[in-house]
């Protein structure tokens, strides 16, 4: 079956779903120990979540660019993430959806997360022909990220160079057979609605 040109992939439970981010090793590291962000993240920025591992993998450059060395798979609440998804708006104006930019700005600032499509990446990093959700946090939905959704936060950089050891051995199927089981994310119809309406009005680049 052919893969949709958009769609959430991810690894969940029944209850949970897992998003990547990477930080500093100040930061991950005591994320990692105490199992909550420290003090020293800053609540009041915007924070990009991925439900793709090898995403993830292209922009921190297998964790080796600066101030992304340690790669956090964060398990957050179904409940939130979907909690986010309702209360997003696309990270870009797009003139089929929205009246005109103005209307489209106030609607970015009224809203506490965005919703991002970007090439999925295969083990090269090489961008496929079909697209996995980035979600920007911002606001209220920061706050209740760090307070209220998260359930465990793993370190995740010994895998990620693991991967990388095989991928650059030219090992791809035993790279493959490490990547986390990511599978389509079953969305609550409702919120996969909105969001399939925002999807039509995305360009097919």
């Amino acid at each position: 079956m052919e893969e949709p040109h958009h769609r959430i992939r991810a690894l969940h439970t029944a209850s949970t779903i897992t998003v990547y981010q990477a930080y500093a090793p100040e930061i991950g590291v005591p994320a990692v120990r105490d199992g909550r962000f420290p003090s020293t993240w800053l609540r009041d920025r915007m924070t990009w979540i991925k439900p793709s591992f090898l995403w993830m993998m292209y922009r921190c450059g297998w964790a080796t660019k600066e101030g992304q060395e340690t790669v956090l798979a964060v398990e957050i609440t179904r409940e939130g993430f979907e909690w986010a998804l309702r209360h997003a708006c696309l990270s870009h104006y797009v003139p089929e959806l929205h009246a005109d930019q103005a209307s489209w700005k106030r609607q970015l600032k009224r809203t506490p997360a965005r919703v991002q499509w970007d090439p999925e990446r295969d083990l090269r990093l090489r961008p496929l022909p079909y697209r996995s959700l980035q979600l920007g946090l911002t606001g209220e939905a920061t706050v209740r990220y760090a307070d209220e959704w998260i359930v465990a936060i793993d370190d995740v950089t010994p895998l990620a160079r693991e991967v990388h050891g095989h991928v650059h051995a030219g090992e791809l199927e035993r790279a493959a057979a490490l990547l986390p089981g990511e599978r389509p994310y079953p969305v609550a119809e409702d919120v996969l609605t909105r969001l399939r309406q925002q999807v039509r009005g995305r360009a097919q680049s």
